[in-house]
């Protein structure tokens, strides 16, 4: 699968789903970097193919409004550290790629993943 994770997530998160065999890319890693505008991510993504991977609630609010992004994928744990973000990861990957299979949005938190349809 194909990933676009946002700047408030942590790279090593990005750097998880490659090591699992994942085409993912971190707002790091675009022109305008972590400043890149929402409105961009969600077009390199839907162009692209990708998921986008975010805590940002606006997501979900174009998702919802207007199918914008394609896919996304919410992580709704609060402020957790980035090893215990990266162990949830590593958990709920397997279910996150099966759900994707048919889903355009998840959400995932400390305890349970939202597979909206």
């Amino acid at each position: 699968m194909k990933f676009l994770v946002d700047a408030q997530l942590p790279i090593r998160l990005c750097q998880l789903l490659r090591e699992r065999g994942h085409d993912a890319v971190h707002t790091r890693d675009l022109n305008s970097g972590n400043r890149t505008p929402d409105s961009e991510i969600i077009r390199i993504a839907d162009s692209e193919g990708r998921i986008v991977v975010t805590k940002d609630s606006d997501f979900v609010d174009s998702f919802l409004l207007r199918n914008q992004p394609q896919r996304l994928m919410l992580v709704a744990t609060g402020n957790i550290g980035n090893t215990e973000l990266v162990q949830l990861m590593m958990k709920v990957l397997p279910a996150v790629i099966d759900a994707f299979e048919k889903a355009y949005y998840i959400e995932i938190n400390h305890r349970l993943m939202v597979i909206h349809e």
